[in-house]
């Protein structure tokens, strides 16, 4: 920026707050205030169904300045990251796309096969596969984590059918809070179990979770919960993860039930042992 340039107020714009979202005074929820002043307006989308109530704000908007909507849910087709822009303070991305082409996973049609970013600081990584980069950029990431003021958390992207021991090796030395791997087809059972296997030697078994998808098409209770427990029984703390259509058509109500007890550390900890006391009694 050129001497006495000022600064672009750029503001930030999301339909709904969750816990990722920013908190400075450029990013708000909802409509404009009378006094709101921006050069620039950037709603941001990250699920589909969240579309509509982008497209109603981008109508309150547009009065106060230039807007745009934009993110993930739009295709919209991710950049270098930039802390705190459009995550909270800790969200850290350092690699974008995917080289899988999973049916229900929209990441390798916006953003392709993985490139890697400029590693910036964070402790919470939120990268979509970061054990496909290469082993330079694995390292450094890990590097960064290590310097940080917050154990830290892999909030996704971990594939456990690529997990190899030099990586066990950076997250035995690292000790973080949460590891988290993914269910979301019949072939990813095996290698998470040989996952689960690596890192309960390693002494991780307390930092592991993973996301189980589940109600998609085809898709039944019963299933579901043998899955949740497959998870369990390889080491892993299993969170449901409801599938949902782009239009968001619904679930009927057994799925959005299922979803909220699945998802609850303590209850799925009891649901779990208890279906293990039960199969031992028939043993």
């Amino acid at each position: 920026m050129k001497e006495g340039q000022a600064m672009k107020r750029v503001v930030r714009v999301f339909p709904y707050r969750t816990n990722c979202t920013p908190t400075d005074d450029l990013t708000y929820c909802g409509n404009p205030f009378l006094w709101t002043e921006a050069d620039e307006v950037k709603i941001s989308v990250v699920f589909s169904w969240q579309i509509p109530e982008a497209e109603r704000l981008e109508k309150e908007w547009r009065y106060v300045a230039p807007t745009e909507i934009g993110g993930p849910a739009v295709g919209t087709k991710g950049e270098d990251f930039i802390p705190g822009m459009f995550m909270s303070e800790g969200n850290v991305i350092t690699s974008r796309g995917c080289n899988n082409k999973c049916w229900f996973c929209k990441v390798w049609q916006r953003d392709g096969t993985v490139r890697e970013l400029p590693i910036t600081d964070g402790w919470r990584l939120q990268d979509d596969n970061l054990l496909a980069c290469s082993e330079q950029h694995i390292k450094g990431v890990f590097d960064m984590l290590g310097r940080q003021k917050n154990k830290a958390e892999f909030a996704g992207g971990i594939e456990a059918k690529l997990l190899k021991a030099w990586h066990v090796d950076l997250f035995a030395k690292l000790k973080p809070a949460q590891i988290f791997c993914a269910y979301d087809t019949p072939d990813d059972l095996e290698p998470l179990i040989e996952a689960g296997k690596m890192f309960i030697n390693a002494g991780l078994q307390s930092a592991l979770r993973a996301f189980v998808l589940i109600g998609h098409p085809r898709d039944t209770i019963s299933l579901a919960e043998k899955r949740m427990k497959e998870t369990y029984s390889a080491g892993f703390l299993p969170f449901a993860m409801l599938w949902r259509d782009d239009e968001d058509s619904g679930h009927p109500q057994e799925w959005k039930q299922f979803q909220r007890m699945w998802c609850r550390p303590a209850i799925t900890r009891k649901l779990c042992k208890n279906q293990i006391t039960e199969e031992s009694k028939l043993t």
